[in-house]
C-alpha cells in the first residue's frame, strides 16, 4: 500500500503475523480434535483468520513468519487445559489489536470489517463449542470449593488439638476420603434428579476427583514434614493456589469474573480456617488434651 509511513507499517506487518500465527493453531487443533461440531467451529475461525492475514498482506505487500513459539504454546495449553480455555486466553490478547484496527480504519479501507470479525464472529463461534470439562464445570467447581473449605477448616482443628503431623495426617485423610465419596454420591443423586443432559456417573467422578486431588494436595505437607504449625500454613498456602488457579481457569474459559469469585472464595476458606483453629483451640483446653 502506498503512502505508509513506517510506523504504520510495522503495525500492520505485527496484525498480518498474529493473525497468520492464529490461523495455524486454529488448523492444528482442527486436524487434532475428533469432534465434528467443534471441528466445524475451528475450521470457520482458521478461514477467518487466514482472511484477515490476506487483507493485511495486500496493504504491506510482504510476506511474514508465524510465531513457532505462540503456536506450540497454544497448541499444548488448548491440548492439555482444553480448547475452551486455551483459545479464549490467546483472543484474551487480541483487545490491543482490535485497538490499534479502530486507530487505522480511517487510513485503511476494509480494516473496520476486520474489527467486526474480531469482536462478533468468532466469539459467537466459540461459543459453539461443546466441551465436556466445561459442561461439568459446576461439578468441579462443587468439589474443589467443598474440599478447600471443609478440609483447611478441619486441618486447622485438628493442628490446634492434635498437634502431631501424624495423627493430622491419618485423621485428614480419612475425613477427606469421607468427604469426597460423599459429595460425589450426592452429586450423582442431584444430577440424576435433573432434567439434564449431564451423565451423573461423570458428575459423580468429576465431583469426587476434584474433591481427592484437594485432600491430597492439603494433606501432603503434614505427611513430609514434622513441625504441624509449618505443615498448616503450607497447606493453607497450598489451598490458596489452588483457589487462584482454577478460578482463573473457570474465569478464562467460562468468561466469568476473576477478581471477586477468587476473593470470594479465599476469604471464605481462610475464615472457616481461622473459625476451625479458634474451636480446636478451645476443644484442647476444654478436654485438657496433651499430646
Amino acid at each position: 500500500m502506498a503512502g505508509l509511513d513506517e510506523a504504520l507499517r510495522k503495525k500492520l506487518l505485527s496484525a498480518q503475523k498474529s493473525e497468520i500465527t492464529e490461523h495455524i493453531i486454529y488448523r492444528k487443533l482442527t486436524e487434532a480434535i475428533k469432534d465434528e461440531q467443534n471441528r466445524q467451529v475451528l475450521e470457520g475461525i482458521s478461514k477467518d483468520e487466514l482472511n484477515h492475514h490476506d487483507f493485511w498482506k495486500r496493504h504491506t505487500g510482504e510476506e511474514v513468519r508465524p510465531s513457532r513459539v505462540r503456536i506450540g504454546t497454544y497448541y499444548l495449553i488448548s491440548r492439555l487445559l482444553g480448547i475452551t480455555f486455551g483459545l479464549r486466553l490467546m483472543e484474551r490478547g487480541e483487545g490491543e489489536a482490535q485497538n490499534f484496527y479502530r486507530e487505522i480504519a480511517e487510513k485503511v479501507p476494509g480494516a473496520q470489517d476486520v474489527i467486526k470479525d474480531e469482536v462478533r464472529h468468532e466469539k459467537e463461534l466459540l461459543n459453539l463449542i461443546d466441551e465436556e470439562r466445561l459442561k461439568y464445570a459446576g461439578s468441579m467447581v462443587l468439589g474443589l470449593n467443598d474440599a478447600l473449605v471443609e478440609l483447611t477448616g478441619a486441618l486447622a482443628g485438628f493442628t490446634l488439638a492434635l498437634r502431631n503431623t501424624s495423627l493430622i495426617a491419618m485423621t485428614g485423610l480419612i475425613t477427606g476420603i469421607a468427604a469426597a465419596l460423599s459429595m460425589a454420591a450426592s452429586e450423582y443423586l442431584s444430577t440424576k434428579a435433573e432434567e439434564t443432559s449431564k451423565s451423573p456417573e461423570k458428575a459423580a467422578l468429576y465431583t469426587g476427583g476434584m474433591y481427592i486431588a484437594a485432600v491430597i494436595v492439603l494433606v501432603l505437607p503434614f505427611i513430609i514434614l514434622r513441625n504441624a504449625f509449618l505443615s498448616l500454613g503450607i497447606s493453607i498456602a497450598c489451598a490458596l493456589v489452588m483457589i487462584l488457579m482454577f478460578t482463573f481457569y473457570i474465569s478464562v474459559a467460562k468468561e466469568l469474573p476473576f477478581r471477586r469469585r477468587f476473593l470470594e472464595m479465599a476469604l471464605i476458606s481462610l475464615g472457616v480456617a481461622a473459625f476451625s483453629f479458634g474451636v480446636g483451640m478451645v476443644l484442647r483446653l476444654f478436654f485438657s488434651v496433651e499430646l
